[in-house]
């Protein structure tokens, strides 16, 4: 059996860094197709709920305006509403619908943090009441409570279209 020289050594590390760098690389491209995929599958979600959302948004909230996927850009950030919706007049009503495949507890604080914002977000809408809609297909136990004692309405999926989950006489926050 041979020594190994140092030169041998030197490439066996050149090598591992080289493979090292590569797999790198591949963890970072799988990361974003990963990424990718998620978003993929909110939108197929969001997809899911927008026309019982509207029907629900129509005929129990009076809005006449639905927009689905809303982006506004402020002061160099970038914020998305999955659904909102709007009415003038007598309604005066503004609805913040953040619908989750998934709907974990931080999904509250999210929705909160859009609803605290709204009207700097959104300063044409400044006089309207404004309410917020967390829709899911699926809950993490006990977060769809603590949502609505938020003071967020909620809604899930039941026979294959979204409901709102709230009580009866519940009353939602108005912010």
């Amino acid at each position: 059996m041979s020594a190994t020289t140092y030169e041998e050594v030197l490439s066996l590390f050149k090598e591992t860094e080289l493979r090292l760098k590569d797999l790198e690389r591949i963890t970072r491209e799988q990361g974003r197709q990963i990424g990718g995929l998620g978003d993929k599958f909110g939108y197929f979600t969001e997809g899911l709920a927008l026309p019982s959302m509207e029907r629900i948004l129509t005929e129990r909230f009076g809005m006449t305006f639905i927009m689905p996927r809303v982006r506004i850009r402020k002061n160099g950030e970038e914020i998305e509403l999955d659904v909102l919706a709007y009415a003038n007049d007598d309604v005066n009503l503004a609805i913040v619908v953040e619908v989750k495949s998934r709907v974990k507890i931080d999904a509250i604080e999210q929705l909160r943090k859009i609803m605290v914002r709204f009207r700097e977000l959104f300063p044409e809408h400044g006089n309207k009441m404004i309410m917020g809609i967390l829709a899911g297909v699926d809950w993490e136990r006990g977060v769809e409570e603590k949502a609505r004692k938020a003071g967020f309405l909620t809604a899930s999926i039941r026979d294959e279209i979204f409901q709102l989950t709230t009580p009866e006489g519940f009353e939602a926050r108005r912010w």
